[in-house]
């Protein structure tokens, strides 16, 4: 393959995969397409396992614009959940903690959310790629370690609650009785309330208040930590539950292929693959 433009692939990265899983199944399918032995590929911007959404994925020339596109603005919708705590900040991990919310309102919710808006100083998280003396802080804290993280400045341009479901104030705390927050609710069923977010991944406990978010920030911009930290704000806890990235600079969901669609796609007649990757 010559030094030709290549080629951005906007994915739709499913809960559950690793970005690197998704370029692993990428550049299978591209070998096995077109024959390939050897070529450049590489993703825009890391989601994590539990998130979902819009993942670039450069192939060829294209890798060279991986910084480029990694600048770009990110756009993500979600949910958080208030009133306990996880040390990763997200389902990966069991909750560790409870607090009250018996404070925790519409009025309060806003007053917070707004000490979010603008450029902020955040710390990420412990559970994250961040490199610490060398080495990424997941790995310490995989292994029980704690280290010290220095605070960023990010830029939050946008965020907005679009739902707060209050809860019942009695959360069930025996991780034995933990059930889904959607479960026959109909105040929390996304099948019913189009707009709000299910939590796939992982279980939440019965009662927590919720709310579902919109937020476009900038590079290097820690949704785990905007939860942590909101939580933190409203004298409380909070964790982040489902996470979907919608955006990146130009790139929408609306350009991207799910991942059980690349087959179709991925093929020796396909002008989009054969012309750009000039194979």
């Amino acid at each position: 393959m010559s030094d030709k433009p290549g080629i951005v692939i906007a994915i739709d990265k499913p809960t559950g995969w690793s970005s690197f899983q998704v370029v692993n199944k990428l550049k299978w399918h591209l070998k096995r397409a077109f024959g390939l032995k050897k070529f450049k590929i590489g993703h825009a911007g890391t989601l994590d396992p539990l998130a979902s959404g819009l993942l670039l994925v450069c192939v060829g020339s294209a890798t060279k614009r991986i910084e480029e596109l990694q600048e770009g603005i990110k756009e993500y919708s979600g949910t958080m959940v208030l009133g306990a705590t996880t040390p990763c900040f997200d389902l990966e991990q069991a909750i560790d903690a409870y607090y009250p919310t018996d404070g925790i309102d519409a009025e309060s919710l806003e007053a917070a959310r707004r000490r979010f808006v603008g450029d902020i100083e955040q710390v990420p998280p412990m559970f994250s790629a961040v490199k610490v003396d060398g080495q990424r802080a997941y790995v310490s804290a995989r292994d029980g370690k704690t280290a010290e993280i220095a605070p960023k400045r990010v830029t939050v341009y946008d965020f907005d609650i679009t739902a707060f479901r209050p809860g019942s104030g009695q959360a069930l705390r025996n991780t034995d009785t933990v059930a889904h927050s959607t479960a026959s609710n109909p105040h929390t069923d996304a099948s019913k309330q189009p707009h709000l977010y299910r939590n796939p991944q992982g279980s939440v406990p019965e009662g927590l208040p919720q709310i579902d978010f919109r937020i476009t920030c900038s590079k290097g911009t820690y949704i785990r930590s905007i939860a942590r930290d909101l939580g933190e704000a409203l004298g409380s806890g909070a964790f982040l539950s489902a996470l979907r990235r919608e955006r990146i600079g130009d790139y929408t969901l609306n350009d991207a292929i799910a991942i059980d669609g690349i087959e179709s796609i991925i093929t020796p007649d396909s002008p989009s693959f054969s012309d750009l990757l000039q194979l």
